[in-house]
């Protein structure tokens, strides 16, 4: 038999236009398309999708929040305390578990171990010595870095350095790019020497005060000479299909700039990602930052084999990120905005908000759940969008004017 014609079929999804979501019938008629099935076998698969979604419709009045709420929690209760290595790379620490689910949901402005996954471009991304010198641009080097040891001589008023080749070359750092990175040095004033063999170089400050000098040296030291401000570390992993083919190098990083990363030519800015959701927010805005409170809260989860259905994590999101802005779930966002005195209370800090509310001659309406149950009112207004109805009655008083 022949398979369903494409305007057939797109006719036939369309009768249930007001039914089913736009997303949902393109992606039936893409599937069907795909897999060739006849006009009968289309009419059966549309017709269980249909019954599979007003099925799995929530109910009105149920309530969604709760019913989230309980969702996650409850799994998220076995999850361990622990912060391990990440699979295959021992000299990343990555937190896992609930450390990094209260980080997400706490908006924490630095994650405890930040991170970035940096893809290169196609025509790159195979190429390991490319990744490697990306990797070496990613990757913050000081002055420090670069240096066997640094004593400062208090006789000559002067840091000596005493260069290490081998890292310089291992970082692709000349010695002409350290003594540009000196030259920036702020507060430095006085002249650089370099040495015959190149292998030390002396910085004479103009001052003999003891405190001055080891402001100065430690400015030094702390210069950076190439790299990205908050990239500690930088390696470069491949990446093998289930045959042990090379599919990619991917540049995983301790620590995270990722505005900065995303300007380095050879890196596609469509794959890279940080852990860091208040640096996806002001780098890519606010549907960015949501879809990655999702993908972050998901990834904590199935690490430790917790199913939890998507569309509670989405709630989450939705709740941290409605207003435009990302906001935390505790006492300084979501929780701390609510307009219930009581709410608020039953939070955190009961006394500082009671208090607070009574000096202002704040009014709770009792609208929520929590202020209801806080003072035993029946029945509890509970249920996301259940409504309330009031009868209009028609008036029987005789029109005025009447002939």
């Amino acid at each position: 038999m022949q398979p369903v014609s494409p305007e057939e079929l797109w006719s036939e999804i369309e009768k249930y236009h007001d039914t089913l979501p736009e997303s949902l019938r393109k992606e039936l008629y893409s599937k069907i398309l795909e897999y060739g099935l006849t006009r009968e076998e289309a009419l059966m698969v549309i017709n269980e999708a249909v019954k599979r979604y007003l099925s799995s419709l929530v109910n009105p009045g149920e309530a969604v929040g709760t019913v989230a709420a309980q969702s996650i929690g409850e799994p998220a209760t076995q999850m361990t305390l622990r912060t391990f290595h990440f699979a295959g790379v021992r000299e990343l620490n990555v937190t896992l578990g609930l450390p990094r689910l209260i980080e997400i949901v706490d908006l924490r402005r630095e994650p405890s171990t930040p991170m970035m996954e940096v893809h290169l471009e196609p025509e790159i991304a195979k190429d390991e010595e490319a990744a490697l010198r990306i990797a070496r641009e990613i990757e913050l080097t000081t002055v420090e870095n670069l240096c066997k040891s640094a004593t400062i001589d208090y006789y000559e008023s002067a840091v000596i350095l005493e260069l290490d080749p081998e890292m310089m070359e291992n970082r692709g750092v000349t010695l002409d790019d350290l003594l540009k990175a000196l030259e920036k040095v702020k507060g430095k004033k006085g002249s650089v020497e370099v040495s015959e063999d190149g292998s030390t170089v002396t910085i004479r400050l103009n001052t003999d005060d003891v405190v001055k000098l080891r402001r100065a040296y430690e400015r030094i030291l702390n210069q950076r000479v190439k790299g990205l401000k908050g990239v500690k570390h930088a390696i470069v992993k491949p990446i093998r299909n289930d045959k042990g083919e090379l599919v990619e190098y991917v540049i995983l990083t301790e620590g995270s700039n990722f505005q900065g990363v995303l300007s380095i030519p050879g890196v596609d800015p469509t794959r890279t990602r940080t852990n860091n959701i208040q640096e996806i927010y002001e780098v890519l805005g606010i549907e960015a930052a949501r879809a990655a409170i999702i993908e972050e809260i998901k990834k904590v989860l199935d690490e430790h084999g917790l199913d939890v259905d998507y569309r509670h994590i989405m709630l989450v999101a939705d709740a941290m990120t409605y207003t435009g802005k990302v906001r935390q779930v505790g006492r300084h966002g979501v929780a701390g905005e609510k307009e219930s005195v009581l709410a608020r209370a039953s939070f955190e800090v009961t006394v500082k908000n009671l208090v607070e509310a009574a000096l202002f001659g704040e009014e709770d309406p009792l609208r929520g759940v929590i202020e209801n149950i806080i003072i035993g009112s029946r029945p509890i207004p509970l249920g996301t969008g259940s409504v309330k109805l009031k009868l209009r009655v028609a008036s029987s008083a005789p029109k005025q004017g009447g002939g």
